[in-house]
This record gives structure tokens, C-alpha cells and sequence, in this order.
């Protein structure tokens, strides 16, 4: 890992973060050495840095950088969305992650905005339990999002069969957020007649129109509350049927849910594909906060190198018709191979 990329990044990076010199030239090496490495351990980043100093001071250093940086919740935010480009409105996808550090396991439930070329992790939480997340976290996760941007950067928010719950949809409609959310069969439902049934009873008393209103729950649930109407609408797949609930026109929520796949490989960016965010020995919640927003960063910066590379064009597909490379792939190894030959052109 080239000096001088590293003195390349901290002179971009200085006037967008509060941090001294010698602290901010080490997140350029953590960023940089993560991407060049292929991996976010630490003993890792501190074999790529080039010159006389010893891997084990290195090594020491990036730890001292995680011990004792206390950057803001979202000092990260305004570089993401500048390396995007535009202020949406985006489709935004919500979903969880997690992997084992030994006994323990990192949770994390991520916001990520998913366009043609990018799929870049906007905010998160850090669960600090196992399973998944409550309606509160999900809602405290979007008002988040919502102090920095209003809800018409919002295209679609789309989230699979774990985000459910009357609460949380009626949170969305109340925040005029459009969503398209997959839902399980056995969920029960009340339909605009009054009937209390499961969404499998339904569909199978269905016969031409699979798009219908109802609201989420029992009969006694919803003459308690002030539950949303939805419309539900569903689709055959090869071997089950997939089911939304919306508050847009269910056609568009159908169609618009496939991309919601995008955080999925998103993750597998982050993991297996690139960084190896499992090869972690960080549990501490504050820790892994920072080290989530620097892969944001490492991220984003490889969807727009891929952006840059390719301009107009999109990545060559094999016979079967899928890529060759994902978008995220081809940025990723065009810096991995420009900070070996040209390291200012990587920066």
C-alpha cells in the first residue's frame, strides 16, 4: 500500500472530517489497506503498509484508532452520498446481517440504498442481542434516515417477510413512505368484509384477482387500533408464491420488490466477495459502528469506480445471459489493480 495514496486520501478527506493528522491518515490506511488486503482484520491491513516500519506498530496503531476515535453517528453520511452523486429519490432496502466471532454474535440491521450501479449501506444499528429486530429499533432506524432527509428521497422502501407488524406499516403510511414488504402465508389478516382469516385461506378462496385489501391482524386487533388498509398482492414463483403488502399500486410494488435482492449481495460484498467483514475480532458495539461506516466507505468507493470505468456502458455477460463481474467487482479489482500501478489514479 503505496504512502503517498494514503496522503492522497487523507488531503480529500480532511476538510469533511474532525480528525487530527495522525488519526485521519490512519483511517485513509484502514480504508485503503482494507480494499488492497481484501479484508477488514487488522493484522491483515498492517502487512500492506509499505516501508521501514515494523507490522507489529502498525498493527498497533489501527488498534489504538478503534480504542480511542469517537467520530459522530453520521460523519459518514454526507461522504456516501457525495461518492453517490444525487439525492434520490432512491429505492432504500432494509435487512439484517450477522456472523459468529467465536461464542458471540454481531447483529446488525442496515438501511441501504440500492440504485442501477450502486448498493451502498446508508445508516445501521448494531442489535446487541441474537434474532431479529423489534418494531421500535425499525422505526428508530427510519427516523433517523428522516432527520437527514425527507421522506420524498424515498422511492420505495422495500424489506422481506422478517418486517412485518401493524405498528411498523402504520408508522410508513403515517410517514408517507411507499413500501412493498414480502409477507409469510400463515400471517392473518382481516379483509374489508370483516372476515378474520390467513393470507392462505385467502388465496386459495381467490380466483382471478390475487390483489386485495385488508388490514394486518385479527379482527380483534384491528377494531383495537388504527391499522393501515393495505393491499396485498401476489405472485407464483417456481416453487412457492410470493406475497407483498404495499401502500402504493400493487403491480409497481411487484415489480419493484425483485430489487431488494440488491442488499443481499450487498452483504456478500461486504463478506465473502471482497472485504470479509467476518474476518472481524471486533464485538464492541462502538467499534463495530466505526469499522460498518468505513466499509460503507470502501464500498461506495468501489461503485464508483465501477460508475467511472464503464461510463455508459454496463459489465460484459456471459452465455447465460447474467454478468461477467458485478458492478461492485469491476470497481473493486480496478482499484485493487490501480493503487498497484497508479496509486494517486485509485485515490
Amino acid at each position: 500500500m503505496p504512502n503517498r495514496a494514503i496522503a492522497a486520501l487523507t488531503e480529500i478527506l480532511r476538510p469533511e472530517i474532525d480528525l487530527g493528522n495522525s488519526r485521519l491518515q490512519t483511517l485513509c490506511l484502514i480504508v485503503i489497506g482494507m480494499v488492497s488486503a481484501r479484508s477488514v482484520n487488522l493484522s491483515h491491513i498492517a502487512c500492506e503498509r509499505l516501508g521501514a516500519v515494523q507490522t507489529a506498530s502498525t498493527y498497533r496503531r489501527l488498534q489504538r484508532f478503534f480504542q480511542y476515535v469517537r467520530l459522530g453517528e453520521y460523519w459518514a453520511l454526507p461522504l456516501l452520498i457525495g461518492v453517490l452523486g444525487q439525492h434520490g429519490p432512491w429505492l432504500l432496502a432494509l435487512d439484517r446481517t450477522n456472523w459468529q466471532i467465536g461464542k458471540r454474535e454481531v447483529n446488525l440491521i442496515v438501511l441501504a440504498v440500492v440504485t442501477r450501479r450502486f448498493r451502498v449501506p446508508l445508516l445501521w444499528t448494531v442489535i446487541e442481542s441474537r434474532g431479529c429486530s423489534d418494531t421500535a429499533m425499525r422505526i428508530t432506524l427510519i427516523k433517523r434516515y428522516l432527520a437527514h432527509f425527507p421522506a420524498t428521497t424515498i422511492r420505495r422502501l422495500l424489506a422481506d417477510r422478517e418486517f412485518v407488524g401493524a405498528d411498523w406499516m402504520e408508522f410508513l403510511c403515517e410517514t408517507n413512505i411507499p413500501f412493498a414488504i414480502c409477507i409469510r402465508d400463515n400471517l392473518r389478516i382481516t379483509t374489508e368484509e370483516g372476515h378474520d382469516l390467513t393470507l392462505r385461506v385467502r388465496l386459495r378462496q381467490a380466483r382471478r384477482s390475487r390483489v386485495f385489501r385488508a388490514r394486518l391482524g385479527t379482527r380483534e386487533d384491528t377494531a383495537a387500533g388504527n391499522t393501515p388498509r393495505l393491499t396485498i398482492a401476489d405472485k407464483p414463483l417456481k416453487d412457492e408464491w410470493l406475497i407483498v403488502v404495499t401502500n402504493v399500486e400493487a403491480q409497481i410494488a411487484l415489480r419493484t420488490y425483485r430489487k431488494r435482492w440488491a442488499i443481499e449481495c450487498l452483504f456478500g460484498d461486504a463478506k465473502t466477495r471482497s472485504l470479509n467483514i467476518e474476518d472481524t475480532r471486533l464485538t464492541d458495539l462502538r467499534k463495530l459502528g466505526l469499522l460498518m461506516a468505513l466499509v460503507a466507505l470502501a464500498i461506495a468507493w468501489a461503485g464508483r469506480a465501477a460508475a467511472d470505468k464503464l461510463g455508459t456502458h454496463t459489465p460484459l455477460r456471459k452465455s447465460h445471459g447474467h454478468h461477467a463481474k458485478s458492478f461492485f467487482r469491476t470497481g473493486f479489482d480496478h482499484i485493487r489493480n490501480r493503487l498497484r500501478t497508479d496509486p494517486l489514479d485509485a485515490i
